[in-house]
């Protein structure tokens, strides 16, 4: 199981987003996607998806380009977990069992059933399985969202700020049962995140995102206060935590980026998380 992403370059209007982006994840494997809001990080998970399709470059999964998928096909080996979601009116289990659907011909079979209870064991949610989704907390309803992305057994799993508004406790108890998952499986993991820390604690590999291109891809060894500042315009300290990097913004931290931005380039990053279907 592997994801390779090739010289991809998409743009809004004439504003490059991605400048030739190319990297590869492999199976079995934890990679989070870090930088500031609006360098295109939901956007790569989106092109990674086909939900958009670049100007150039392509996203090839255990060597086959998505393009040549159908959108069934594509839902078997991507399974893909948003920030936000319609939260439908119906029990947990229907909702999990959604996720199913690329294999379903006429009627749920006894292995759909199977592998959608053992999704709701695995995230934890069996006491909840008869709830309507739609009575559920916020925490509750990211881990149904993640499992039905699982039940779909996909090669690649696509979580988008999956611990997003969570207190700190849902957070690492999210975070847990998704390795737990993705270890059990094999699965190839991209996810965006903003705390860095706690992209260090969960991930296999770091990928840092600046003006549409990768400023460094690796293990956690790769983060510095040098790198810290190129990407986000801060002074940091990095210290030692058991043999983990731990980020901590400077005191009076100075800022580096140019102010104030310009009209257009507020109006640009708004449309940064805007879906654009050619």
């Amino acid at each position: 199981m592997a994801l390779e992403i090739k010289d991809l370059v998409f743009g809004y209007g004439e504003r490059k987003v991605l400048d030739g982006f190319s990297f590869k994840a492999a199976g079995n494997k934890v990679i989070s996607i870090l930088g500031p809001n609006g360098v295109g990080k939901t956007t790569l998970l989106k092109c990674i998806c086909g939900f958009i399709k670049p100007q150039s470059g392509s996203v090839e999964v255990d060597g086959k380009n998505i393009r040549d998928m159908s959108s069934r096909e594509l839902a078997r080996h991507i399974g893909y977990v948003p920030q936000k979601c319609p939260v439908p009116h119906t029990t947990v289990f229907d909702a999990v069992l959604i996720g199913r659907r690329p294999y379903i011909e006429w009627g749920a079979a006894s292995r759909d059933i199977q592998i959608t209870w053992e999704a709701i064991d695995v995230l934890g949610l069996t006491d909840l399985a008869l709830r309507y989704a739609d009575e559920l907390s916020g925490g509750e309803f990211q881990k149904v969202q993640i499992a039905r992305a699982m039940v779909q057994e996909p090669s690649v799993l696509i979580l988008d700020e999956p611990t997003n508004n969570l207190d700190i406790a849902n957070q690492h108890m999210t975070m847990h049962m998704v390795m737990d998952a993705v270890n059990s499986r094999g699965i190839c993991t991209i996810m965006t995140m903003h705390d860095i820390n706690l992209a260090v604690h969960y991930s296999d590999m770091l990928l840092f995102v600046k003006n549409g291109k990768i400023a460094g891809y690796g293990s956690s060894e790769i983060i510095t206060e040098e790198l810290i500042r190129d990407v986000y315009g801060m002074d940091v300290d990095i210290i030692d935590h058991l043999g983990t990097p731990f980020v901590i913004p400077k005191k009076g931290y100075q800022h580096f980026h140019k102010h104030p931005h310009s009209a257009e380039d507020h109006l640009l990053e708004g449309y940064a998380g805007t879906e654009f279907i050619e």
